[in-house]
């Protein structure tokens, strides 16, 4: 770009020891509803890294030894400047993502807020254990401390919103941390990084680096005083962090993809079924983990199903983001829009049937979004269970829809994949409802809902969809380190 046109734009900086620092080098991020270039990204490695780490094992000490109140009152006040400032983050996150501005403002950033609020709370109710020897004259008991530096990494799709889902449970546990959001999405990381010495949070405890997975996020994986690393992103990226931490015996917590099945049963309630199941398929461009792709529904209501189930996906208004009447935005990348059309194109090839949306429906877009990622929310039937559109992540607004018969059938069908993030079951059928859910291989389990969390219990997969989990008890054991203590009186 020549000058006069980079200086319109936003450049970001890293937060390093709590300090915005310029970067040498810098890389472009696209606002996905127009297909512009509208922000600059530090395109940090090694060296930014490097000061990053050193600046949060200086600020290790003070913050560790903080008391839990002291530290909640912080994440407490951390969580109403972002709240105050809802309007502007909810704008952000629409335009730099791609996502409506509905879904920014309602889900994004509350959840983002309500984050910090609930590692706030939970940290003070935390207890350890203690066991009695009256024979030996011994008293055991556990403390648990901070780890130390973690290393944060998290996605696009949901960009604030999932960094401040691992940034409050590790400081509130009292280890200082290096982030890394994804270079396509940095700009709500970088506002939220202006609030951080308004809110107490003392320098060098929070410091962002921007940049690539392979040069920014790899230069922190391998980084030898990166104790722990939480992950949230792609299966194949997490083989990488895995491969490349292991000589450094890390800590991972990885929060991988999902292939996740609904399963409707004859006896379900079509009226809360068809449009929480369309939400569930098509939410935030189907780009969250926990969209439902695959749909099994039994064959005495499949006709029904599949004849009200894409009238309702033609409703959806696919188009400009910051419209508040859109359902569907831009998909993050011109790169990943390609990806998810190839899938629809391939289930065509193998004689599959597109009901509506990509290629089937014309999509009709305002003249300043014309040259935007878009799509229309796909339905695919007659999916063969071997297809890639049945195995693999499409992490797009696509889902497919096929008939089944026995509940046997349908949990040997749904567990037929490598993933095992989420799934839905829906039926009036209480005993059948708990047989399901105890078959599935499936880390989280909704029956009749979907996307209703309890921040309190544990989230993460199965198989390929992670290792971990997080919440307020499985996060807590996860970003502490866990000591007994032997007393003999």
């Amino acid at each position: 770009p020549t000058m006069a046109h980079s200086k319109a734009l936003l450049v970001l900086e890293n937060f390093i020891g709590g300090k915005f620092v310029p970067c040498s080098s810098y890389i472009d991020s696209y606002n996905p509803s127009t297909g512009d270039v509208y922000c600059r990204v530090p395109d940090s490695g090694k060296e930014e890294v490097e000061a990053a780490v050193k600046a949060a094992k200086d600020a290790f000490p003070v913050w560790s030894s903080k008391s839990p109140l002291e530290r909640s009152q912080i994440l407490n006040k951390l969580a109403d400047l972002i709240e105050h400032d809802l309007e502007a983050f909810a704008q952000a996150e629409s335009k730099d993502q791609g996502k409506t501005i509905t879904f920014a403002r309602t889900v994004d950033i509350p959840r983002a807020v309500h984050n910090f609020r609930f590692f706030a709370t939970s940290i003070l109710h935390h207890v350890t254990e203690c066991t009695e020897m009256p024979t030996m004259g011994c008293v055991h008991y556990t403390s648990r401390a901070p780890v130390g530096v973690a290393g944060l990494i998290s996605p696009w799709n949901l960009p604030l919103y999932l960094l401040t889902w691992k940034i409050a449970p590790a400081i509130a546990c009292g280890n200082t941390v290096v982030a890394k959001p994804s270079e396509m999405t940095s700009v709500t990381a970088w506002m939220m990084c202006k609030l951080l010495e308004k809110a107490g949070v003392p320098p060098g405890v929070v410091n962002v680096v921007f940049g690539t997975g392979p040069k920014a996020g790899e230069a922190l994986v391998c980084h030898p005083d990166v104790p722990l690393l939480s992950f949230t992103g792609s299966t194949l990226t997490a083989q990488r962090i895995t491969e490349k931490s292991a000589p450094h015996c890390k800590r991972l917590s990885l929060e991988l993809g999902g292939k996740n099945p609904a399963i409707i049963f004859d006896d379900a309630d079509l009226s809360q079924c068809i449009p929480t199941t369309v939400r569930s398929s098509f939410a935030n461009q189907g780009e969250i983990c926990l969209c439902t792709s695959r749909i099994f529904v039994q064959r005495g209501i499949y006709s029904e199903f599949l004849k009200r189930f894409v009238a309702e996906a033609k409703k959806w208004k696919t188009g400009n983001p910051s419209d508040p009447t859109t359902d569907v935005g831009a998909l993050i990348s011109k790169e990943h829009l390609e990806k998810v059309r190839n899938y629809v194109k391939k289930a065509q090839a193998e004689g599959a049937r597109v009901l509506c949306g990509e290629g089937v429906d014309p999509l009709a877009l305002p003249p300043g979004n014309q040259k935007g990622y878009f799509m229309l929310p796909t339905v695919i039937a007659e999916v063969k269970d071997e297809s890639c559109c049945m195995q693999e992540e499409i992490f797009g607004p696509v889902t497919c829809v096929v008939a089944f018969d026995t509940e046997e059938e349908v949990i040997r069908r749904a567990n037929g994949v490598k993933y095992g993030l989420a799934a839905t079951v829906w039926s009036g059928n209480v005993g059948r409802v708990h047989r399901v859910a105890h078959r599935l291989q499936s880390g989280l389990v909704w029956t009749n809902c979907w996307l209703v969390r309890d921040l309190n219990l544990p989230f993460g997969g199965m198989k390929a969809s992670g290792i971990g989990r997080e919440g307020a008890r499985d996060s807590y054991e996860f970003f502490t380190e866990v000591k007994t203590i032997t007393i003999k009186h």
